[in-house]
């Protein structure tokens, strides 16, 4: 019981790293692309959840942990922001390997400008809970910036296709974390509106997560072309 979270992000990265070797996506050979993104993304998202700790936006439940703590987390929690951005570029190459052409591509601006929009909107019902505030704030800033002032690299079309194939195991793995539950969040810092047991903010958390990994990734990746 005490290796439940541990067991997670086991399951979360076993088969993207296996099928890392794999000959059409070769995911492996972009490792010194990706882990720079992990890193840096990793973090600005540990001292975000540091902070939530601390301000009791949410708290772990004990009887699922191996008990190692480093910086007031939860190893398996650090632990998390590896296994879960490496599983989502995964299906980002993935996708981008083997369905290179993208309908999106003519869709993503609306797409953009239409979570710009919600962003603002829950903003301003929702600025005085923590969880509310700073997520959405922060993914104002991030899809802003990616869409508006990075002109250099356009992979947002791509990028949403990964977001909403990486939604399925989102429900999973978040499904698990909220139910058992192992993360524990407290309603009043958050809009208090859960799809099955997670919350709403949660789904776009996992948005700025990724966009900031496969943002950073396609910077090293060109850069080094």
């Amino acid at each position: 019981m005490h290796y439940t979270y541990l067991f997670i992000n086991l399951a979360v990265i076993f088969f993207p790293l296996v099928l890392s070797f794999d000959k059409k996506v070769h995911f492996f050979s972009k490792w010194k692309f990706i882990f720079p993104a992990i890193l840096i993304t990793g973090i600005v998202f540990l001292v975000w959840d540091i902070l939530f700790t601390k301000l009791n936006v949410w708290s772990f439940n004990p009887d699922y942990l191996v008990g190692i703590n480093l910086l007031g987390l939860p190893l398996e929690e650090m632990l998390f922001f590896l296994t879960v951005p490496y599983a989502c570029v995964f299906i980002y190459e993935c996708l981008n390997a083997y369905f290179p052409k993208n309908d999106l591509q003519k869709y993503s601006l609306a797409l953009s400008n239409l979570f710009l929009g919600l962003c603002v909107a829950i903003l301003f019902f929702g600025y005085s809970r923590w969880y509310t505030l700073i997520n959405f704030g922060f993914l104002f800033v991030v899809l802003a910036y990616v869409e508006y002032i990075n002109v250099e690299y356009r992979f947002m079309y791509r990028f949403y296709r990964a977001y909403l194939v990486s939604l399925i195991p989102f429900y999973v793995v978040n499904g698990f974390l909220t139910s058992i539950p192992i993360v524990m969040y407290n309603d009043k810092q958050n809009l208090g509106f859960r799809v099955g047991t997670i919350p709403f903010e949660d789904h776009f958390y996992l948005m700025s997560l990724l966009l900031m990994n496969i943002y950073l990734y396609e910077v090293f990746k060109n850069k080094r072309r």
